[in-house]
């Protein structure tokens, strides 16, 4: 049940019946405070500009023709012309019912999109690092929210798997197999990459196999191509390991490298020219745009072949959308990439669009996101300024949670302990990031993320933990069979229910925008308001039979909601804290 969706289509159809174009935006909105109802309808003032009417005047009559029997209780106009509505408690409870009797808490199914969600994008040969965190989890929350709903998704993990690099990776594995006589695990990745470059800069005859072996590479050598990819397989089964405890959907079967698009880029390279989009430049390929001006104030040049024949990260992005709109049948793409790539991605995307290869019906989105910061304001590192490792974050993260939980829980089972641990520590990294805005730069607190108040995981797993706590209490199982209708007689009653149905308006707004935070704020008003509900209308000490079926049913509902809104962001819950 979208209750925005269907008051706005009446307040639209009052609108275009006193005269209002059928164009018109009814701009209706959850009200901020009770007094004014529970929806405002907004759009009145505009609409009475265009006419020439008193927005107040043509507010009137918009109410005079505004059907809303049963659905609303009361109708007022509040200013120069804003439209309070007040929901009808027998409605709310006859919606509350149909939300509760739904597997999918009465979300309506959507129109059926492929998407492609372009996220994670960790690098062959080196660990991810805490620069990986916000992709990763932002771009699986979306996966998850966008799968709920019913879309087809398709998780492509881009990953740096091509490149000049890769000659002298595959050099340096050669000699340690060599010299070691046997396979090696590359359990540091860090401290190989690192030592395969320390010899590239400084033992000129490794240099010049590695650069022979670029060559070999890209032109199919089969030697070179079985030690690339046991370089691949190393990399991305440590990957899978952090992708499995940060419980992300990602498995190997989504990624989606940069070696993929190799053999496209010199069709491509070549299909701009013959479309008169590039040009030669000072012996390169070079697509002038003029939708983006240097300093000089003329288009700038985008490189999409160098002199010496390579290819460029912008040459690969063009290829990519042209894959994913060719071959995946993509009917939208998004790309949870830092912001500071922003302009990299325009430039290939209005080329894309430019050569035809995706369609302006197909949005190409860009949800970029801010970075990481520590309590200084910088970029979040180490004590000694190196890179931390997201393996070390995650223990680190169920280090701190262990002790948090084994004080709660003294007599916790080590078992119990460990899992209870596991999940409140991970459940915190995460949700201390998906709850604030993505746009923006963020502050990594340990102290505020392990908290049991405020909009914190550990306050909304236990949350949902104290909901259940209320049928274990009365010895009913949370899956059986519930008798009697919902009915709000209490006004906390009629706002937790209210709440519970703009689920639907909220998952659809953070699978439009992309933006978890807007779940976390939601889950952490629900929590709220059932709270406020738990301690002013007795429960299991309602003297009315009637009443207490009907107050379960609204409890039922509240943790059905709270455990759905946490799994779409990608957040465990537990039946005990």
């Amino acid at each position: 049940m979208n209750i925005q969706a269907l008051l706005s289509e009446k307040v639209s159809q009052a609108m275009m019946a006193v005269g209002a174009p059928a164009d018109c935006e009814p701009m209706v909105r959850q009200s901020a405070r009770v007094q004014f109802g529970d929806y405002q309808a907004n759009g009145i003032m505009a609409v009475a500009k265009k006419l020439g009417q008193q927005p107040r005047q043509l507010a009137e009559q918009v109410v005079q023709h505004l059907a809303l029997n049963g659905i609303a209780s009361k109708v007022e106009i509040a200013g120069p012309g804003f439209i309070n509505i007040f929901l009808a408690p027998e409605w709310l409870a006859q919606q509350t019912e149909a939300a509760l009797a739904s597997p999918r808490l009465g979300v309506a199914p959507v129109d059926a999109q492929t998407i492609v969600i372009d996220y994670s994008a960790p690098n062959v040969a080196k660990e991810m690092h805490v620069g990986h965190v916000r992709s990763t989890i932002i771009g699986d929350a979306a996966a998850r929210t966008l799968e709920f709903l019913g879309h087809k998704v398709i998780r492509a993990n881009h990953v740096g798997d091509w490149g000049t690099q890769f000659g002298m990776l595959i050099a340096w594995l050669e000699k340690q197999q060599r010299e070691h006589h046997e396979a090696i695990a590359l359990a540091d990745l860090e401290a190989f990459y690192r030592e395969a470059k320390k010899a590239y800069d400084e033992d000129a005859a490794f240099a010049e196999r590695a650069r022979g072996y670029v060559v070999k590479l890209q032109g199919g050598d089969e030697y070179c191509r079985t030690m690339w990819k046991k370089l691949v397989d190393i990399t991305m089964t440590q990957n899978q390991t952090v992708y499995d405890r940060l419980n992300v959907t990602l498995t190997r079967n989504d990624v989606m490298g940069e070696s993929l698009y190799n053999d496209m880029l010199p069709g491509i390279v070549a299909d701009l020219k013959a479309k008169g989009l590039a040009v030669e430049s000072e012996g390169a390929t070079v697509v002038f745009l003029d939708e983006f001006k240097n300093k000089e104030g003329e288009p700038m040049g985008v490189i999409v072949q160098k002199k010496d024949g390579g290819y460029l990260y912008t040459t690969t992005d063009i290829a990519c959308a042209k894959y994913r709109y060719e071959q995946l049948h993509a009917d939208r793409v998004l790309y949870y990439i830092d912001s500071r790539q922003h302009q990299h991605l325009m430039q290939a995307w209005t080329i894309v669009r430019k050569a035809g290869y995706v369609p302006e019906s197909v949005p190409l989105e860009h949800h970029m996101f801010g970075m990481m910061l520590g309590k200084d304001g910088r970029p979040f590192k180490t004590r000694s300024g190196g890179t931390i490792k997201l393996s070390d974050l995650l223990d680190e993260a169920v280090e701190r949670a262990t002790a948090l939980v084994s004080e709660k829980n003294p007599e916790m089972d080590a078992d119990e302990l460990r899992k209870l641990a596991n999940i409140v520590g991970i459940g915190a990294v995460k949700y201390a990031d998906l709850s604030k805005s993505r746009t923006t730069d963020y502050i990594f607190d340990w102290d505020n993320m392990l908290a049991f108040e405020g909009n914190t995981a550990p306050y909304m797993q236990y949350a949902y933990t104290r909901v259940l706590s209320v049928f274990r209490k009365a010895g009913i199982d949370e899956n059986a069979q519930l008798e009697g209708a919902i009915q709000l007689n209490d006004e906390r009653e009629a706002q937790l229910a209210a709440r519970l149905l703009q689920f639907e308006e909220t998952i659809t707004l953070v699978a439009r925008d992309g933006t978890p935070h807007v779940m976390c704020a939601y889950l952490y008003d629900l929590a709220g308001l059932f709270s406020g509900f738990y301690e002013h209308c007795p429960i299991l000490a309602a003297e009315d039979a009637a009443v207490r079926q009907s107050r379960l049913k609204l409890a039922l509902l509240t943790a059905r909601t709270l455990k759905q809104g946490l799994d779409t962001l990608g957040i465990e819950t537990v039946e005990r804290m």
